[in-house]
C-alpha cells in the first residue's frame, strides 16, 4: 500500500507511475476521498473540543438554569458529532478500500513499457561456468534466439518415453493440465526441492514449513487481494484460500508485530505447493509441464531495514542465480518493464533458463523488492536504534520454481539414448546415481 502522504504530496509522480504500469487504479477518487476525510477530521476535532469545553463549563456552572442551558447545547453538539464521526468512519473505510487498489511505484531504473521493453542484465551457462553482466542492459527483443539443436527432444517426449511423466492418468484423475510424476521423475523432483532448501540454508536462510491455506487478510497483506481473487482457489464456505506462493504465509508471519532492528535482516526459505487458477490457451505455449494449476516452488523471503533493501535485492538475485548455474543450465536475467511488474513490486528480475528441446526460454524465478508496500498492508514494522518505529521492507524470490526447472534439466542433460545425466549437486540426493536410465 502506498502511504496517503506519498499520493497527496507526489501526485504527478504517482499518476505517471500508473500510466507506466498501464493501470486504471482510482487515483482521482483517492484524492477526493482524502480531501473529504481531512475536512471531516478538522470538523470532528473542532466539535470534540467544543464538547469538552462544554463539559467543563457544565461542571463549573452554579446557576441551575445556566447549567440546564449548557446541557441542552451539549446534546445538540453531541448529536452533530455522532453524525460527523459516522460519516468520517465511512469515508475512511472507502479510502482504505481505494488505497488497496493502488499498485506500487516502479523504481527509476525499471524500463518503461511492456514485455518487449524488458532488458537483459546478466547471462550465463552453468555447463561451462561462464557468466557475464550485460552492461549496458540490452532489450530482450534485440537478442537472437539460441541456435536450434536438432537432436534435442522436448521434455514431454523425454518424460513420457522414460515413464517420468504421466499426462494421461493425471488428466483422468484431475483433468488437464494435471499430470503424475512417476519413478525417477518423482525422485528427481524431490531431490531438487531438498537440494535447493539445503543450498539456501547454507546461504543463511532459516527453513520454514508454512501452511498451504491462509486467511483472506494474509492475501491482502501481500497484494494478491482484492485485485486478483479470480486467479486463486478458495475453500468454499471458509475464509481460507490455497496459497499461490509461499511468499504469502511467510511474509505474514510477522504481521502486526514490531521487530527489533537487531534481529534484521531476516531470511526465510520455504518449500510449498502453489495453486493458481490461471487461464490457459491451447497449443505449444502450455504443452508439457510448463504451466498448471498446481506446482512446487522453493521461495526465499527477506525482511530488511528501509535503507538496505536495494542491496538486498542484488544479493537475493545472486542466491537464485546460484541454483540455475549449479544445475548446468543456460540462463539469463531480465529486468522487467513497468507494465509487467507485479502489483506490489517496485522492481523485478526474472530468471529464465533455456529449454533446448522446446526451444524456448522458461521463467523459473522472479526476484522482487516491494519496499514498504506489503509492510503497510500487513502492518510489518521494526523499531530502529533511535527508537523510531518504521515499516519493514520485504523482498522475495523463487529459489527456484518447478516444474519448468525440471523440464529444462531433462532437455539440457538428456543424451541420444535417453539417458539423463544428473548435475553433480543432485547425485547425493538420488542415492549416488550419476544419471537417470531410460527403461530397456
Amino acid at each position: 500500500m502506498l502511504a496517503i502522504q506519498v499520493i497527496r504530496e507526489r501526485t504527478d509522480e504517482v499518476r505517471g507511475a500508473l500510466a507506466d504500469r498501464h493501470s486504471d487504479a482510482p487515483l482521482d477518487a483517492i484524492l477526493t476521498a482524502d480531501e473529504r476525510r481531512r475536512a471531516l477530521l478538522i470538523e470532528v476535532e473542532g466539535m470534540r473540543k467544543e464538547r469538552n469545553d462544554a463539559s467543563k463549563a457544565i461542571g463549573a456552572a452554579k446557576d441551575p438554569a445556566e447549567r440546564q442551558q449548557l446541557i441542552e447545547a451539549q446534546r445538540a453538539v453531541a448529536t452533530n458529532l455522532d453524525a460527523r464521526e459516522g460519516e468520517l468512519r465511512e469515508v475512511e473505510t472507502d479510502l482504505d478500500a481505494l488505497l488497496l487498489q493502488m499498485p506500487n511505484i516502479p523504481h527509476a531504473n525499471v524500463p518503461i513499457g511492456g514485455e518487449p521493453d524488458a532488458v537483459i542484465v546478466l547471462e550465463g551457462d552453468g555447463r561451462d561456468g561462464s557468466q557475464r553482466r550485460v552492461d549496458p542492459p540490452v532489450p530482450v527483443h534485440s537478442v537472437a534466439t539460441p541456435a536450434i539443436e536438432a537432436d534435442r527432444k522436448p521434455h514431454w517426449e523425454i518424460g513420457v518415453d522414460a515413464g517420468y511423466i504421466d499426462f494421461e492418468r493425471g488428466a483422468k484423475v484431475s483433468g488437464a493440465p494435471f499430470y503424475f510424476l512417476r519413478g525417477d521423475g518423482a525422485r528427481l523432483q524431490r531431490a531438487l526441492i531438498a537440494w535447493m532448501l539445503d543450498v539456501h540454508r547454507e546461504q543463511g536462510y532459516e527453513e520454514i514449513y508454512p501452511p498451504f491455506l491462509v486467511r483472506e487478510a494474509a492475501l491482502v497483506g501481500t497484494g494478491q487481494l482484492p485485485k486478483f481473487a479470480n486467479t486463486m482457489f478458495r475453500a468454499e464456505g471458509t475464509d481460507l484460500w490455497l496459497i499461490p506462493t509461499a511468499e504469502v504465509p511467510v511474509t505474514n508471519m510477522y504481521r502486526d508485530e514490531i521487530m527489533d532492528v537487531a534481529t534484521l535482516p531476516l531470511h526465510h526459505v520455504a518449500y510449498t505447493a502453489c495453486f493458481r487458477h490461471e487461464q490457459f490457451s491451447a497449443g505449444r505455449d502450455v504443452r508439457g509441464i510448463k504451466r498448471g494449476y498446481q506446482f512446487d516452488k522453493v521461495e526465499m523471503v527477506q525482511f530488511t531495514e528501509e535503507d538496505d533493501s536495494w542491496d538486498a535485492l542484488e544479493r537475493l538475485l545472486g542466491h537464485a542465480v546460484e541454483i540455475v548455474a549449479a544445475l548446468g543450465l543456460r540462463y539469463r536475467v531480465i529486468r522487467l518493464a513497468s507494465a509487467d511488474l507485479t502489483f506490489a513490486s517496485a522492481m523485478t528480475y526474472d530468471i529464465e533458463v533455456w529449454a533446448p528441446g522446446a526451444q524456448e526460454w522458461l521463467e523459473v524465478s522472479s526476484v522482487s523488492n516491494f519496499l514498504d508496500f506489503q509492510a503497510r498492508r500487513a502492518n510489518l514494522r521494526y523499531r530502529g536504534a533511535d527508537g523510531r518505529v518504521r515499516h519493514l521492507h520485504t523482498l522475495n524470490g523463487s529459489g527456484v520454481a518447478l516444474p519448468r526447472t525440471l523440464a529444462a534439466l531433462l532437455e539440457t542433460h538428456a543424451l541420444e539414448d535417453g539417458t539423463v545425466e544428473l548435475p553433480a549437486p543432485l547425485r547425493p540426493y538420488l542415492g549416488g546415481q550419476t544419471a537417470l536410465q531410460p527403461p530397456k
